[in-house]
């Protein structure tokens, strides 16, 4: 007996749950479908026959349109459908807020209270270059200074590496001082060195107007040019910086200041059925108990952006979702570059076939809470709630931008796996129980347990609990692999 999945009572497609042949049968209800072609894990059969340029109805809503007539039992993919999406939208406000329904629990985690306000779940010693031209040294600084001091109680010594800072202008150029300002401010960093090298554009000078206040014991500016050796003046910086951190301890502090950036890449047919729905109950449990996350990847918004508009707290932040949306929207007009250039190759062996059908699935990350800000690419959150925040849908680019708004921990849902890891704790979690049993060394928890059995609840209380534990200290893969990395999104010329 086939194994399939009916998201919705309105949807004419099913969602395979184990790879199904021709000729077997699926029982929906009372309703039974041969299967009259093989159907791979994650892919959608048609529960009816479905006529050329007839919606496809996955999750209650159209994901595309037949391309050909498909008769009931058939594969439904992109061999036989289409997006709908075309150019432009004029939309409207209609505003539908739904309540939460988690209740206030009076739950903590362990971590860094620091003087601004904000708290670290990782008290980190950081190497922050100006510019790529030293990288080299800034690496060279690190070994040295752990040679000679062998810190204890610091979580990690990190130089994160770019290659920009010079040979930009304008918005471009902005956008990379701003990046690397919110990184160098960023609670979990317990110190930093700004390293320059003198010449560049980002001006050490210039970088601190972005900077704003800092802790001159926590936060120490090195150029390059202006010094004998580079090497034994960053050690010596460093060594003060430690001098300060080694006193640090973790202590019980609020879920309220948690802020969690929300993420999925390598999406497959399951990531909108099991761990893109987990992280929403989480994203709402989080906000009812004061909390903040942050939902990016705005081009994997498309086709699904209207669920999000009406969820705006009033006029105004539905005037910046539309602008979110149009403006990234003119962004590939600009470079004459197709909008809807989307699912991945990855995606769609997974079983995603439109953008429409990944899109549906990727903004379940952001559960059902109301919308109370929107903001540019790393401008720090100001708003308590969901925020919606300006970033491509490329993993590690969106991921340093959640990073830079002052995201803490990201939550990023996979269904096909992935190494990386951003400047920040970065927490995969597969959407398949194969992919958490084949990766182990990839992969931190699995939502998969959703389709063998575990409630929605049950696993959310797992989850929760998961992640204190990781604010608190434990380490996820990516950490004990030391994968560690920024990128900055490049829009501009280089000079």
């Amino acid at each position: 007996m086939a194994k399939f999945i009916k998201l919705n009572p309105n949807d004419n497609v099913a969602v395979c749950l184990e790879a199904a042949q021709k000729g077997e049968t699926a029982i929906f209800g009372n309703q039974q479908v041969v299967l009259t072609d093989d159907i791979p894990l994650g892919h959608k059969v048609a529960l009816q026959s479905i006529a050329m340029n007839t919606h496809i109805i996955k999750y209650g809503a159209p994901i595309g349109h037949a391309t050909a007539p498909i008769s009931s039992g058939g594969h439904v993919h992109t061999q036989n459908m289409k997006t709908n999406l075309s150019g432009t939208i004029t939309y409207s406000f209609a505003q539908k807020l739904n309540e939460l329904k988690y209740a206030k629990r009076n739950l903590t985690f362990n971590g860094y209270r620091r003087t601004t306000g904000h708290a670290g779940i990782r008290n980190e010693i950081w190497v922050v270059p100006t510019v790529g031209c030293v990288n080299g040294q800034a690496q060279q600084i690190i070994n040295l200074f752990q040679k000679e001091v062998n810190p204890e109680n610091i979580d990690a010594i990190e130089v994160f590496k770019h290659n920009y800072g010079c040979s930009q202008l304008g918005d471009d150029h902005i956008n990379t001082q701003k990046a690397l300002a919110q990184i160098i401010n960023h609670p979990n960093a317990g110190g930093v060195l700004v390293l320059g090298l003198g010449c560049e554009n980002n001006q050490i000078a210039h970088l601190k107007r972005f900077i704003g206040e800092y802790d001159p014991e926590r936060i120490k500016f090195l150029v390059a040019q202006d010094v004998e050796d580079e090497i034994e003046a960053g050690v010596e910086l460093l060594k003060e910086i430690y001098e300060k951190m080694q006193h640090d301890r973790r202590e019980a502090i609020p879920l309220s200041k948690l802020k969690v950036g929300l993420k999925c890449g390598g999406s497959d047919g399951f990531s909108g059925i099991t761990a893109n729905p987990l992280v929403g109950a989480f994203s709402d449990f989080l906000i009812a108990q004061g909390g903040t996350t942050v939902l990016t990847e705005v081009p994997e918004m498309f086709g699904a952006e209207t669920i999000l508009m009406a969820r705006a707290k009033d006029r105004a932040t539905f005037d910046k979702i539309v602008s979110l949306i149009n403006d990234f929207k003119d962004y590939y007009m600009q470079h004459n570059l197709p909008v809807y250039e989307n699912p991945s190759p990855g995606n769609k062996d997974g079983g995603i076939s439109t953008l429409e059908d990944k899109s549906l699935g990727c903004t379940q990350k952001g559960g059902s809470a109301t919308v109370m800000d929107v903001l540019k690419y790393a401008e720090p959150i100001k708003e308590k709630g969901l925020n919606l925040l300006s970033a491509p849908g490329n993993d590690l680019v969106a991921s340093s931008a959640l990073g830079f708004s002052g995201c803490q921990l990201i939550l990023f849902t996979t269904g096909r796996g992935t190494p990386f890891g951003s400047f920040v704790p970065t927490m995969k979690i597969s959407t398949n129980t194969a992919l958490f049993s084949k990766k182990k060394n990839w992969i931190d928890f699995d939502a998969g347990q959703l389709l063998d059995g575990k409630t929605m609840d049950e696993l959310l209380e797992m989850f929760i609990l998961y992640v204190i534990e990781v604010s608190g200290g434990k380490k996820l893969k990516h950490e004990e692999s030391g994968f560690r990395e920024i990128a900055i999104f490049k829009t501009g010329v280089t000079l």
